[in-house]
C-alpha cells in the first residue's frame, strides 16, 4: 500500500504543490493521502485532480489582503482569513473552485489533520467529514494558533495539524502504508530549536492550556518524525522528498519568484518517486 504525507509549512507548501502536481503528470496515484496545514490543501485538490490549482493560492491569491493582512487582523482576530481562502476562492461559486465532486470520489484514504483545542491532541478527519461547499476541515488543519482563531466543527474546535502530528508518519504506518513519500519544506537536516513554539506556547497558556503543552512539545515531536522518516527511508520503505534551500520563504513570506522557483525544485526533486514506488 503506498501513502504520501504533505507536512505543509504554510506558504513554503508551495514545494508540496509541485510535487503533487508531478505526481498528477506522471499519474501516481497513492492508496492513502495524509495531510498536515497547507499539506491538507495540497492533497485535496491533488486528489480532485486539478493540477495547478494550489499555485495560484500560494503565488496569486496570498498577495492579496483578503487573504492575509493586519486589517484581517483587526477586523477578525485572524491574520489569515481562511473563510476567505476556502469559502469566498474555494465553494463552487468562487474564483477557483474545488472539484469535489473528483475529490469525493477519489479511490483511496484521505486524512486531515488537525488539532483539537479541547484535549490537544490530533484529530483525522477525512473526505467523509467534508460536506460539498464546506471546508471546514480544511480550514481546521490550517489554522496556525495565535495567528487564527480556531475553526468550529460539530461541536468542537480546532487548530493546525501540525501543533500535534507535524510528521505523521505512524498514522501512514497505522493504515497499512509499506512505502510511504513524505514531503518535508525544509532540507532534511534541518532541526526544529524549540524556542518559536516555546513562546508561542506561553503566549497561548492562559487561555488554552492544553494547547499550549502541546505546542512546547510539537518541535520534538517534528525532528522525531523527521528521523524517523530518513530512518525508513534506509530500510527502504519511505522515500523523504524536501527542499536543498527554502530560497528564503518562512510560513508567511510573500515573494513571488522564490515562491516560483521552490514550486519547480518541488515539480522537480518528485521525478524520484516513480522509481520508489516502482512505477518504471
Amino acid at each position: 500500500m503506498t501513502g504520501i504525507i504533505d507536512t505543509g509549512g504554510g506558504l513554503r507548501g508551495i514545494y508540496g504543490a509541485g510535487v503533487l502536481d508531478r505526481c498528477l503528470d506522471d499519474s501516481i496515484k497513492f492508496d492513502c493521502c495524509i495531510g498536515v496545514s497547507a499539506g491538507s490543501a495540497n492533497l485535496i485538490t491533488y486528489a480532485a485532480n486539478q493540477r495547478g490549482r494550489t499555485y495560484s493560492f500560494y503565488h496569486d491569491y496570498a498577495f492579496r489582503k483578503e487573504y492575509m493582512s493586519a486589517e484581517n487582523f483587526l477586523k477578525s482576530g485572524s491574520y489569515i482569513d481562511l473563510n476567505y481562502i476556502y469559502g469566498t476562492l474555494s465553494q463552487s461559486g468562487g474564483e477557483n473552485p474545488l472539484d469535489y465532486k473528483e475529490a469525493s470520489g477519489y479511490d483511496g484514504i484521505l486524512n486531515f489533520v488537525a488539532t483539537d483545542t479541547g484535549t490537544g491532541c490530533p484529530h483525522y478527519f477525512s473526505m467523509q467529514d467534508i460536506p460539498f461547499d464546506d471546508y471546514s476541515v480544511i480550514k481546521a488543519s490550517c489554522c496556525i494558533p495565535l495567528v487564527c482563531r480556531p475553526v468550529k466543527i460539530d461541536g468542537g474546535e480546532f487548530y493546525d495539524g501540525g501543533v500535534s502530528d507535524p510528521v505523521p508518519i505512524d498514522r501512514a504506518l497505522e493504515l497499512g502504508c509499506d512505502k510511504t513519500v513524505v514531503i518535508l519544506t525544509r532540507p532534511t537536516g534541518y532541526r526544529k530549536s524549540g524556542k518559536p513554539e516555546k513562546r508561542a506556547g506561553l503566549a497561548i497558556k492562559p487561555f488554552n492550556k492544553e494547547i499550549s503543552e502541546t505546542l512546547m512539545k510539537s518541535a520534538r515531536q517534528y525532528n522525531e518524525g523527521v528521523k524517523k522518516a530518513l530512518r525508513l527511508q534506509e530500510e527502504g520503505k519511505c522515500l523523504v522528498i524536501a527542499p536543498d534551500d527554502c530560497r528564503g520563504i518562512n510560513t508567511l513570506t510573500r515573494d513571488r519568484k522564490a515562491l516560483h522557483d521552490l514550486y519547480t525544485d518541488g515539480y522537480r526533486d518528485a521525478q524520484a518517486i516513480r522509481r520508489f514506488i516502482g512505477k518504471c
